[in-house]
């Protein structure tokens, strides 16, 4: 994903072009679940010999405030800020550093702001007082790699006052039952292959069933890549990286 990019989505149930804007306000986590095993951050952060499981802040910390010259922000109105990619936004080590992050999203309540969780029973720690029902320019996407992950953290999802909820399948790991928990509140479901040296096989009937449950639910589901094992058929496909979404594309199975 591009620090910025200006790009046609469907987000919150709109098509519209917005400007989209990676912000990693801290980096490094520390892995608590299978779907952590092979996290890509600590493979990018290991060329480096930085440390993954220490969170620290960013440089880039105050991004969605920064002001030009002119008194305007340096991220205009509208923009899609993808929160916290290098780490867990709801990362215990973090909690006093949320609290400033809160504050710049309510600040920026011209603009958008989507982070995924692993920990979503975290999600009341520090949150802001005014957040009431939720607020309506954050969603917020919980990620389930196997059934027994998606038992612990949906129904906790289900029951948040969040207006805006999203499920990511990635790495999918196994196959997956979530009908209980798809219903008019979950805006969409995204499911991926694992990428890197290590991944793990995905197969193509565990995301075909996901998507049929989305399909019955009539819930937005989309395919975002394959992983680098991909099984389709019975037959085991090595994909290399830098196809791995244009292949899932492919298959044409995104329900908008």
């Amino acid at each position: 994903m591009n620090n910025s990019v200006e790009n046609t989505t469907l987000l919150f149930g709109e098509s519209k072009k917005v400007y989209e804007r990676l912000w990693n306000p801290w980096h490094g986590c520390q892995k608590i679940s299978p779907g952590c095993l092979h996290c890509y951050v600590y493979r990018m952060d290991a060329q480096y010999e930085r440390v993954s499981n220490s969170p620290t802040k960013n440089k880039t910390f105050d991004l969605p405030i920064r002001k030009r010259k002119n008194g305007s922000y340096f991220c205009p109105s509208g923009t899609l800020f993808w929160t916290c990619f290098t780490s867990d936004f709801l990362l215990d080590q973090c909690d006093e550093w949320r609290f400033e992050a809160w504050r710049m999203i309510r600040e920026r309540r011209d603009c958008r702001f989507l982070f995924l969780t692993k920990r979503i029973e975290r999600f009341m720690v520090n949150l802001p007082d005014d957040w009431g029902e939720g607020y309506d320019h954050v969603s917020v996407c919980v990620t389930c790699e196997n059934q027994e992950t998606a038992d612990r953290r949906l129904p906790i999802l289900k029951e948040l006052p969040i207006k805006h909820k999203m499920i990511a399948n990635e790495p999918l790991l196994s196959p997956i039952d979530m009908r209980r928990y798809l219903d008019k509140t979950i805006e969409s479901v995204v499911v991926g292959g694992e990428s890197g040296p290590e991944a793990r096989i995905c197969r193509y009937e565990w995301v075909l069933d996901i998507r049929e449950q989305c399909m019955y639910s009539g819930v937005p589901f989309t395919f975002r890549q394959t992983g680098a094992r991909f099984v389709k058929d019975g037959k085991l496909y090595r994909i290399p990286r830098e196809i791995q979404h244009a292949q899932a594309k492919k298959a044409g199975i995104d329900i908008p």
